[in-house]
């Protein structure tokens, strides 16, 4: 027997789209009611269940590139992909990418004069297995100024975008570190309200660290109802690096 559980509802950890703040919000957002337009099967199907035929072999070691290892603190990022009820989501495209050590992308927009690192490109792809996790070797990010207002700098983060069952089905988010004092100033972070941007820091954990070769840091995503993972509030409209 098929057990069917009530669907929770989303509490209030979602971020606005207009959040004045984060200035390109302002022009970014609705000004009219939103239209629910009807999903078809063209949103409703994908290639689920071949995703690694599609994607090609997992891109888990961001460190392990190109000719040598980058520069910084080598870290493992590793975690489930959950629903609502707490059970793990399986066959889960995960990307993420990122600054590196020094807080500069890959990115022809990216013009701050930290340096560039040839040996890291900032990007990685795996599909979360059965028990639906993911495991990611990186670097740990740099800050990095970003314009928003005088004396704007963005909190070291890696972004996360996860694909389902299609390609429609499309959550973007970004990750933080415990204890970087810059979250609490940071308007990005600061349009998801307390305290549900705690979902948006990782934990440090010591199981995960590997000994002398990289700090471990553990973060689930929960695709929706209460306990969702915020969403990116910068998606949805256009594609930047911030």
């Amino acid at each position: 027997m098929t057990l069917i559980l009530p669907y929770a509802r989303e509490d209030a950890g979602q971020p606005p789209s207009l959040h004045p703040p984060y200035v390109s919000t302002v022009p970014r957002s609705p000004r009219q009611p939103l239209v629910r337009i009807p999903q078809t099967l063209t949103e409703l199907t994908g290639p689920a269940g071949c995703w690694d035929n599609l994607m090609g072999e997992s891109l888990f070691d961001l460190t392990d590139q190109h000719l040598a290892r980058p520069l910084g603190q080598r870290i493992v990022v590793a975690g489930r992909v959950l629903d609502e009820q707490g059970r793990p989501v399986r066959g889960t495209v995960m990307e993420i990418w990122q600054a590196n050590a020094a807080g500069r992308y890959i990115h022809k927009k990216d013009q701050w004069d930290a340096p560039h690192d040839p040996n890291f490109t900032g990007a990685g792809r795996v599909i979360t297995d059965d028990e639906g996790r993911y495991r990611f070797v990186t670097v740990r990010p740099g800050a990095y100024p970003w314009g928003n207002h005088h004396n704007a700098w963005r909190p070291s983060h890696i972004h996360l975008s996860l694909l389902g069952p299609a390609f429609a089905t499309r959550l973007v988010t970004q990750m933080y570190f415990p204890d970087d004092p810059l979250i609490e100033i940071d308007p990005i972070a600061n349009a998801v309200p307390s305290p549900y941007r705690q979902r948006l820091v990782s934990r440090f954990d010591i199981e995960t660290t590997q000994p002398d070769w990289a700090l471990g840091y553990l973060f689930d995503v929960v695709l929706r109802g209460r306990g969702a993972t915020p969403l990116d509030p910068e998606y949805g409209e256009d594609d930047h690096h911030d």
